[in-house]
C-alpha cells in the first residue's frame, strides 16, 4: 500500500529489493550450469541425456507447482512459506554440489523447481500487497526486464565458474545467493497478506474450467510453449555442440549464451514498440521471418557449419521468439482480468510443463551432436508455431471481424 508508516519504509525498501533480486531465480537456476553440462556428464560418468534431464525435471516441477501454489499463498500467507522455500532451495543447491550420483541430483532439481515456484509466486504477490496505483504499475512493468537478467547473465557467469572452479561452483553460488536473500528477508521481511482468502477447490476448478474452454487462450499457451521450446533447445544442446563439436571451451559457450540472452531481450523490447498493432498481423509477419531464417540456418548447417553461423542464426531466431513470446504472454494474461493471478500462474505453469515434454522428446529424436540437428529442431518448432499462429489469427478475426 502507499500509506506505509515512516518507520517501516526502510524495511519495505529492502524487502522490495529482495523481491526484485529473486524474480530472475528460475532463469538463473536453469541457465547457470548450461556451460557445465558436458563436464557434468564426464565427471558423473553418465550420459548427456541424463544430465539434460536435470533441466527438464526442474522445468516440470517448477511449472506444475506454479499452477497451484498461488491459491495456498493467498490463503496461508506469503512470508513464512516463501522463507521456508528459500532455505530449502539453498539446501538442495548445496546437496547437488556435493553429490556424485545423477539420480540424487535429479531429485534435488525437483525440489529446486518446487521451491523456486513458491518463492517467485510469493514475491510477485508481494508487490500487489504492498504497492498500489502508479507505483504498482511501475514495478510490474519492470518484471520482464528484471526476469531477463537470469537468462542473460547466468550462462556467462556459469562459463567462467566452470572454467576455473568446476560445475559444482554453479550450485554453490545458487545456494549462497538465495541463502543471503533468505537471511535478509528473515530480518527485514514480514507478512504482507492482509485478507486471507478461503481455499476453495470448487472455485479453483471452475476458473480453470473456464480457461480450458477458451480456445484463443489455449492456442496462445501452445504458441508460447513452441516458442520457448526453441530457446530451451539451444540451452540443452548449444553447449554440447560448441564444446564437443566445435572444440571450444565453457567460457566461449557462456559468451554465446550471453549473446542469445540479449537477443531474447531485444525481441521483448521491440514487441513493446509495436504493442498497439493488431496481434495477429504482427505475429504473422514475425513468424514468416522466423520461418525463412530457420530454412537458411538448416541449409547453412550443411554447407558451412561453424560457431559463427550457429550463433548468428540463433540470435535472429531467438529475437523472433522473444518478440512472439512477449506479445502472447501479455495477451494470455489479459484474457481473464478478474483472476489475473491464477491465469498468470496457469499460463506460466502449463507452458513450462509443455516445454519440458516437447524439448525432452525432440532431444531424443535429434541428439545434440551437431548444428544440423539443432537447425532441424528449430525448423520443426517454427512450423508448429506457424500453424498455431494461423489458427489463432482465424480465431481473433472471428471474434473481432473487420468493420
Amino acid at each position: 500500500m502507499n500509506d506505509i508508516q515512516p518507520s517501516a519504509k526502510q524495511d519495505t525498501r529492502i524487502s522490495t529489493w529482495i523481491a526484485f533480486s529473486l524474480l530472475p531465480l528460475s532463469g538463473f537456476a536453469t541457465d547457470i550450469y548450461v556451460p557445465s553440462m558436458p563436464s557434468m556428464a564426464t565427471q558423473l560418468a553418465t550420459s548427456e541425456l541424463e544430465v539434460q534431464s536435470t533441466l527438464t525435471l526442474f522445468l516440470v516441477s517448477y511449472g506444475l507447482f506454479q499452477i497451484f501454489i498461488g491459491s495456498f499463498l493467498d490463503s496461508f500467507g506469503r512470508f513464512r512459506i516463501g522463507l521456508i522455500a528459500m532455505f530449502l532451495f539453498s539446501v538442495a543447491s548445496f546437496l547437488i554440489a556435493v553429490s556424485v550420483k545423477i539420480e540424487f541430483i535429479q531429485f534435488m532439481r525437483v525440489i529446486q523447481g518446487i521451491t523456486a515456484a513458491t518463492v517467485i509466486v510469493a514475491k510477485r504477490a508481494y508487490f500487489v500487497d504492498v504497492y498500489s496505483g502508479k507505483k504498482l504499475k511501475h514495478y510490474l512493468s519492470l518484471f520482464t526486464i528484471i526476469w531477463s537478467v537470469g537468462p542473460i547473465t547466468a550462462p556467462f557467469i556459469g562459463g567462467y565458474l566452470q572454467q576455473f572452479f568446476g560445475w559444482q561452483s554453479n550450485f554453490y553460488l545458487l545456494g549462497g545467493l538465495v541463502l543471503i536473500c533468505a537471511v535478509l528477508d528473515l530480518i527485514f521481511g514480514k507478512e504482507t497478506l492482509r485478507e486471507p482468502v478461503k481455499l476453495s477447490v470448487q472455485n479453483m476448478l471452475r476458473i480453470y474450467g473456464t480457461m480450458l474452454k477458451t480456445k484463443s487462450f489455449i492456442v496462445g499457451i501452445a504458441i508460447l510453449s513452441f516458442t520457448y521450446s526453441i530457446v530451451m533447445m539451444y540451452n540443452l544442446t548449444g553447449s554440447f555442440i560448441i564444446e564437443n563439436t566445435f572444440q571450444m571451451n565453457s567460457v566461449t559457450s557462456g559468451y554465446c549464451s550471453l549473446a542469445l540472452g540479449f537477443a531474447w531481450l531485444f525481441g521483448g523490447l521491440i514487441s513493446k514498440r509495436t504493442i498497439s498493432r493488431p496481434l495477429h498481423n504482427k505475429l504473422n509477419i514475425n513468424i514468416s521471418i522466423q520461418f525463412g531464417i530457420s530454412i537458411c540456418m538448416l541449409v547453412i548447417s550443411i554447407l558451412m557449419p561453424g560457431i559463427i553461423t550457429l550463433i548468428a542464426f540463433a540470435f535472429i531466431i531467438q529475437m523472433n521468439t522473444g518478440y512472439t513470446y512477449n506479445n502472447l504472454f501479455i495477451y494470455c494474461l489479459s484474457r481473464f482480468p478478474s483472476y489475473a493471478a491464477m491465469s498468470g500462474g496457469f499460463t506460466g505453469g502449463v507452458v513450462y510443463i509443455f516445454v519440458s515434454v516437447i524439448t525432452f522428446a525432440i532431444i531424443n529424436i535429434f541428439p545434440p551432436e551437431h548444428m544440423f540437428n539443432l537447425s532441424l529442431a528449430n525448423l520443426c518448432l517454427t512450423i508448429a508455431s506457424a500453424i498455431a499462429i494461423l489458427y489463432l489469427s482465424k480465431l481473433l478475426t472471428t471474434i473481432n471481424p473487420k468493420p
